[in-house]
């Protein structure tokens, strides 16, 4: 027995931060991301590659989702972030996604680092399809069951097509006025949009010959 009472102070069931465990799991994930896309992998077998117990990669990420983030070094995980906002009402889905994105790529601290995954889905394939197949699965069809009803995955699509619009031509192409907006004017100027495409094309009633 120690008399030093480090023992005493560490936290029971975490893991030494000496073993560079969790670099090790990161290093893993982002090579079976990349390499096998979204689908195909799991925290056990990123736990195989980096060599280390599955409970642990749990105890640092939470889920696969949280991993993803962070193997992608994002500050903020969109996909995380779309799981936070489906919990809302549907309703306000449109205005509140499109401010907490704003916030998300606005900042100096997260926004760097959507940017750059953003523009290695252009020169990387490997990028690009990972991107793709988070969206399809964690974004597009988690948002499709959350507001339901007809043409759900459709409309869902249209919406995130909005959103994506919209980042690429602010922070990407840096195209005016949009760049030059603040986070208040985007919400006020895109959100008829976004809301629309949420709840999907207007049914118009045949015209009448009354009416004609």
């Amino acid at each position: 027995m120690t008399g030093d009472g480090s023992a005493a102070r560490r936290r029971p069931g975490r893991p030494g931060e000496a073993t560079g465990a969790r670099e090790a799991i990161l290093a893993a994930a982002r090579r079976r991301f990349l390499a096998r896309g979204y689908d195909a992998v799991t925290l056990r077998s990123v736990a195989e590659e980096a060599g280390v117990d599955t409970a642990l990669v749990s105890y640092y990420f939470g889920s696969k989702r949280g991993l993803f983030g962070a193997a992608m070094a994002l500050v903020t995980n969109p996909v995380e972030v779309i799981a936070e906002l489906l919990r809302g009402d549907p309703a306000t889905l449109g205005p509140r996604a499109l401010g907490t994105m704003v916030a998300a790529w606005d900042s100096s601290e997260s926004g760097p680092a959507l940017l750059a995954m953003l523009r290695g889905t252009a020169v990387d394939p490997s990028a690009a399809a990972l991107v793709r197949e988070v969206m399809e699965r964690e974004v597009i069809g988690r948002i499709a069951d959350r507001i339901g009803g007809p043409h759900a995955r459709a409309r869902a699509m249209a919406f995130c097509t909005q959103i994506a619009g919209i980042i690429v031509t602010r922070y990407q192409l840096r195209m005016e006025p949009i760049a030059s907006m603040t986070a208040e004017e985007v919400v006020r100027h895109f959100t008829p949009s976004v809301r629309a495409a949420l709840q999907g094309p207007v049914r118009r009633r045949p015209a009448r010959p009354q009416d004609l």
